[in-house]
């Protein structure tokens, strides 16, 4: 007699799978979404809820350094201003002596010549110790090179002297610290064979 292996009956059982695009004729199942809407889960307002709070509390501090920045501009712009308008108070307050000086001497009755000249003499000293108390210094080129930064030629002279050089102030000039206020208005030398 043959034998005929015997097999132990195997029950298969069907695996349940995804529908494949192959397979067309099975309907998907619903699936559960993967993660409830935002709505759905507790506390999920607060985040939001702080970053627009965040965001609020950001704007307003903008807004207010934006105003404090105006405010020092408008500031800094009125005391431009001012330093502009003012620049000159102290000069004049001191400029004031000098005038009531100048109006003591004309209302004198009985001045002479050399009372005159005395108080003349005096109110000039009075009119450069102002100006060098503010900085303002007389330009007298005489004998010097031409500086055509601080001197302004009317004519040039024939003359012995080097040519280019200053032989007579008409009207002296006078510098603020190191800027020019009035150029010294002079006459230049030029070498007597370019005169002739």
């Amino acid at each position: 007699m043959d034998k005929t292996p015997e097999f132990d009956a195997v029950r298969i059982e069907p695996v349940l799978t995804e529908p494949t695009p192959e397979s067309p004729t099975e309907s998907p199942a619903p699936q559960a979404p993967a993660e409830p809407p935002a709505a759905a889960v507790p506390g999920a307002d607060d985040p939001l809820k702080q970053a627009e709070q965040l965001a609020a509390q950001h704007h307003d501090a903008y807004l207010r350094a934006k105003a404090e920045a105006d405010n020092v501009r408008k500031r800094a712009q009125v005391e431009v201003a001012n330093a502009h308008k003012f620049a000159v108070e102290n000069f004049t307050a001191e400029l004031l002596a000098v005038k009531d000086s100048l109006e003591a001497a004309l209302v004198a009755e009985n001045a002479t010549v050399d009372s005159m000249k005395n108080g003349v003499e005096l109110t000039l000293r009075q009119l450069k110790s102002v100006f060098e108390k503010f900085n303002v210094t007389e330009i007298n080129p005489q004998g010097q090179k031409f500086d055509p930064h601080r001197h302004q030629a009317i004519g040039t002279v024939a003359s012995d002297a080097e040519p280019n050089t200053v032989v007579q102030v008409l009207q002296k000039g006078y510098l603020l610290h190191d800027r020019v206020v009035r150029p010294a208005l002079v006459m230049v030398a030029k070498s007597v064979e370019s005169g002739a």
